[in-house]
């Protein structure tokens, strides 16, 4: 029976789990419990309770049959089809799937909003003694996390982003959303000193940067070190090995870092994973949606936007409905 290793428990895992495969399959993951992203903000708003917004990736895994390993990945030898974790301890594979994500380079400093299960446990420390919060990034989870924090703490809280990150009508939208929770956007980034010096706590959230190991694990990857795959998630270079999520790219058709690919590279992944032949495209637009801190949201769909309250109550909906999908 051929070896099926799963590294990292991310969105895309998290469907083949519930779909299953054929094979002796074993998941590594640091996590029993993963972090749903869409409703990591609600939950720093106070909006969600801590258990509404994980998924169980134990028992999923229990559920599919499959060997559930708790541990990080310290290398990859794509040429030897081994891994290495922390701990020493080494695996085998005949195929390997990765989605194990990104994370946010923070300097030494500054507390990275990812990987998001150490960032949620970092926050629920410090969030009682912060009055000045910094947050680095001004994409969507910047800007997510900035308006959360103002809505459930009494901090003074700053975004710093370095360049436009939206079209025009949308980031007027956002800008207005800021300033109504108190959010001060400021250009650029400043200095570490003045940095640590303003502010009680920085979270970073500004790009996705590649897992180190991965850029020395033999697989091909783009100029940033994500794992290369074609439109069937296979790496171009090692046919045995297909990437899904952030640690991927698609040849010739590369697209955000985000949960809304990660959750679309599910089916195709499981059904070519079990043998079939799927094609994965991604698609044209993507209906982003963006909580203000409060029960009020906006929307954006092919550069049409909107806002308000029930835009909220159409997130929550979706969010909660997928959630859902993975309890046993």
């Amino acid at each position: 029976m051929r070896r099926v290793l799963l590294l990292g428990g991310g969105h895309a895992h998290a469907g083949v789990l519930r779909t299953g495969i054929p094979g002796a399959l074993t998941l590594v993951t640091p996590y029993a419990q993963h972090v749903y992203s869409g409703m990591l903000p609600g939950f720093i708003a106070g909006h969600y309770r801590l258990d509404e917004i994980r998924i169980d990736v134990a028992q999923l895994a229990a559920r599919a049959g499959v060997k559930l390993v708790l541990g990080r990945v310290a290398a990859l030898d794509a040429a030897a089809r081994r891994v290495r974790l922390e701990d020493g301890s080494e695996l085998e594979y005949d195929v390997a799937s990765l989605d194990v994500g990104s994370h946010a380079a923070a300097p030494e400093y500054a507390l990275a909003a990812k990987p998001f299960e150490t960032f949620m446990e970092q926050w629920l420390e410090a969030k009682d003694r912060v009055r000045s919060v910094a947050l680095v990034g001004g994409g969507a989870a910047g800007i997510e996390l900035a308006m959360a924090v103002a809505h459930r703490t009494n901090a003074r809280v700053t975004l710093y982003s370095d360049r436009p990150m939206f079209r025009p009508g949308l980031a007027r939208r956002i800008a207005r959303q800021l300033a109504r929770h108190g959010v001060e956007l400021r250009a650029g980034v400043a200095f570490a000193d003045r940095m640590r010096k303003d502010h009680d706590l920085v979270i970073w959230t500004a790009g996705a940067a590649a897992l180190p190991w991965l850029v020395h694990s033999g697989l091909a990857t783009d100029e940033r070190g994500f794992v290369l795959v074609d439109n069937r998630l296979r790496s171009v270079s090692h046919p045995e090995v297909f990437a899904a999520g952030d640690c991927a790219t698609l040849r010739g058709a590369p697209h955000p870092k985000s949960g809304v690919f990660a959750v679309r590279h599910a089916p195709v992944l499981a059904a070519n994973l079990g043998g079939e032949e799927q094609r994965y495209a991604p698609q044209r637009r993507a209906l982003a949606l963006i909580s203000c801190g409060s029960r009020y949201a906006i929307a954006d769909w092919g550069g049409v936007s909107w806002q308000g309250a029930w835009v909220w109550r159409w997130k929550d909906r979706i969010d909660r409905r997928w959630v859902e999908g993975f309890r046993l």
